[in-house]
């Protein structure tokens, strides 16, 4: 496998250190953890195994990955693994894209309370397509929903927002008829926007109430009760944003998408572009822009860059991959089985699964290593343990 010429993991090694030194007492565990993980993946830190090709006699050593779900390395393969479960899953419909946004003073809170309301942001979107889909107004059906979290928008500043991915249409209330939507047309993005906006603050004041959110700095204000209604009246007079995509292009495009978005982090290691002692420069996408100028390079220092990637870690255990309606994990294999048989569709082959740490299923992953040099299958014939090392191979003659 051909290595990024520059890697996040290359930047924190080289800076890493100094940057924890300078920022003592205002590094979280959760952090730590991700630059030591990041550092370490695939080194020899972490063990490994020596890999044979009984062809053509090349030995390989490949040494374990991290699979922390910041590092922009292991993702790829975690994306890979979970877009096969997914692909049973789909349906012969349009799927629709939508976004769920926070407004920017909000957001500022959420960073001082992520798991609060990263939460209520996941919950709101849910309750949001949930109740408008089955008002007969709308849709009048029982949808499912796949929602992701990103916190991040292209220049790594905070900014958390909720894609989600629907199918166009889902069971009647009795579960006897397949509703379609109208054709390139799912719900009214107004009404969505509306009806998102009044729960997100209804849940939000309700997490006030109940003493689980925090106020650090210019926030602090907010700690009185006055200030924190008034507060959420100004936000109540604000348009929100929802935005709904055009229909993807069939379910192949669907995976397409899917596969870009669900296991994405902060960065790829694909945008960076340089770095020295004092700077990083990569890619970035300036929205306000149109056509090609888009697309433009940014120079941060080290230090910088460090702090942006570093406040997208998510708190331990919080699920960034989350099933609502007639995907939830619960009844996701029953609501299937129906929706296929009402649409006259073949019930999908199904293979053993496992849990993925997204809560997910996963096919479970082949063994086999293939070999660089002639493409045939390679087999383990040594492993070694964290912060050991191989043993040379055999001189010829040697047994």
């Amino acid at each position: 496998m051909s290595r990024q010429a520059l890697e996040v993991a290359d930047i924190f090694r080289h800076h890493g250190h100094s940057w924890r030194q300078s920022h003592q007492g205002h590094i979280s565990l959760g952090q730590l953890k991700v630059m030591s993980a990041i550092e370490s993946c695939r080194r020899a830190e972490l063990g490994g195994h020596v890999l044979y090709c009984r062809s053509c006699d090349h030995l390989q050593i490949a040494y374990n990955s991290c699979r922390n779900r910041h590092c922009p390395k292991c993702q790829a393969t975690a994306a890979l693994r979970w877009l096969e479960a997914r692909q049973t899953e789909l349906l012969p419909v349009d799927y629709y894209h939508l976004v769920f946004t926070l407004p920017s003073q909000i957001s500022d809170l959420a960073y001082q309370n992520k798991a609060v309301i990263y939460n209520i942001l996941f919950k709101a979107s849910a309750e949001t397509l949930l109740t408008i889909a089955k008002d007969p107004k709308h849709l009048g059906a029982q949808i499912g929903i796949t929602l992701v979290l990103h916190t991040w928008g292209s220049a790594m500043m905070h900014h958390p927002h909720v894609h989600g991915v629907v199918p166009g249409g889902g069971l009647s209330l009795d579960g006897q008829r397949w509703i379609a939507c109208k054709k390139g047309f799912f719900l009214h993005v107004r009404v969505l926007s509306r009806l998102f906006r009044r729960l997100f603050l209804e849940k939000l004041s309700q997490a006030y109430q109940s003493g689980q959110l925090q106020f650090f700095g210019g926030q602090k204000r907010l700690q009185e009760e006055r200030e924190f209604m008034n507060w959420i009246e100004v936000h109540r007079k604000k348009e929100w944003v929802v935005y709904a995509k055009r229909p993807f292009a069939g379910p192949a495009a669907v995976l397409a998408y899917l596969s870009r978005y669900t296991h994405r982090v902060a960065i790829a290691n694909s945008r960076l572009l340089s770095m020295n002692e004092h700077e990083v420069i990569f890619k970035w996408k300036n929205y306000r822009l149109e056509g090609a100028d888009r697309f433009q390079s940014m120079t941060l220092t080290t230090d910088e860059f460090i702090r942006r990637f570093l406040i997208h870690v998510l708190p331990g255990g919080f699920h960034r991959i989350r099933h609502y309606g007639l995907i939830a994990n619960a009844k996701r294999k029953d609501n299937l089985k129906r929706a296929r048989e009402l649409l006259k569709v073949p019930e999908q082959s199904t293979q053993d699964k496992v849990t993925d740490k997204e809560g997910g299923e996963v096919d479970e992953p082949e063994s086999t290593y293939i070999c660089p040099d002639c493409g045939a299958p390679m087999i383990i014939i040594e492993t070694f343990l964290r912060c050991q090392h191989p043993r040379a191979p055999p001189e010829s003659g040697e047994t």
